[in-house]
């Protein structure tokens, strides 16, 4: 019997690790991919206090690696069922049932997908959601990054120092990224800005070879030997919906302290209703509802 399970391994999750076995709590950690989430695929972290420059897999590891100091467990695995029996939760893992008083849900999300024909024939032969992983496929070709956050303008400055060419295609004319980040792809001499665009064809046999873009209400074919998908992403919340009220867009719905209408249920990161995301917002949420969860474990 644990005191608090936290599912998902990321920022959230892991500063809420720190802060419930600081507090002495009998703390599991369960995560079904990287410790340290999405933060682990950006080469360069600049706006995380204490650290003027940082790979998000270095930050993620030394979040993780102070957890398990503190006394906190862990294990890899899917979690496929949560149940609540009276006081207790029920949480099913690899067809493993582990128990505790309180769940801190940080499952953080997926990324969107274009929602094209075909889109999942190309996975993997061309089409990518993550450049940090599959970039150096791609090195000395010609490829498309497809969106206008800072997700997106991270991956095509990455892009742009291994790639011959870079098409850079979004929906809007203004990008929603930092404008920082947008002046600094910009300088790159191999990347050219297409908007406002949208993708509506992948072509190739095997691979991706070609895209078909609606630009200005025409549509054009481009050569490309790759395309990263960087639109955005959904909460991971479908385990949850029968559990906890979700808003319109999936987004588990809290209160300040994080809690959620469900005794004990805590959400935090990326799967809850908010308007900022960030890496510090998120390890914000973590303290907050591990601190929460803590005052709660001693009304029990």
């Amino acid at each position: 019997m644990y005191d608090i399970i936290i599912i998902g391994g990321g920022p959230a999750g892991l500063s809420a690790a720190i802060y419930t076995s600081r507090a002495l709590k009998k703390t599991l950690i369960i995560e079904e991919a990287n410790y340290g989430g999405q933060i682990t695929q950006a080469l360069e972290v600049e706006n995380y206090p204490g650290y003027e420059n940082i790979s998000g897999m270095e930050l993620g590891q030394k979040m993780y690696d102070q957890a398990i100091r503190l006394g906190a467990k862990s294990i890899h695995g899917t979690v496929s069922k949560i149940a609540k029996d009276q006081d207790i939760f029920n949480v099913t893992v690899n067809k493993e049932e582990y128990q505790s008083k309180v769940v801190i849900y940080a499952a953080g999300a997926s990324p969107k997908k274009l929602e094209i024909e075909k889109e999942n024939k190309y996975l993997g032969s061309g089409l990518s959601y993550c450049a940090t992983c599959d970039g150096a496929f791609f090195k000395e070709k010609t490829v498309c990054i497809v969106g206008g956050g800072n997700t997106a303008i991270d991956d095509a400055i990455y892009l742009a120092n291994i790639c011959k060419k870079i098409y850079m295609i979004h929906r809007r004319d203004s990008f929603r990224a930092e404008p920082i980040k947008v002046s600094m792809l910009k300088e790159k001499d191999n990347v050219d800005f297409i908007t406002p665009a949208t993708v509506k064809e992948i072509q190739g046999d095997n691979k991706v070879e070609k895209i078909v873009i609606n630009h200005e209400n025409k549509k054009e074919t481009l050569e490309v030997d790759g395309i990263f998908v960087a639109i955005g992403r959904v909460p991971n919340t479908d385990l949850i919906k029968e559990l906890v009220p979700l808003n319109d867009n999936g987004y588990v719905i809290t209160n300040h302290e994080l809690e959620t209408f469900l005794p004990g249920f805590y959400a935090v990161g990326d799967v809850r209703e908010k308007r900022i995301r960030q890496l510090t917002t998120a390890t914000s949420d973590g303290t907050i509802a591990a601190i929460s969860a803590c005052e709660y474990l001693e009304t029990l």
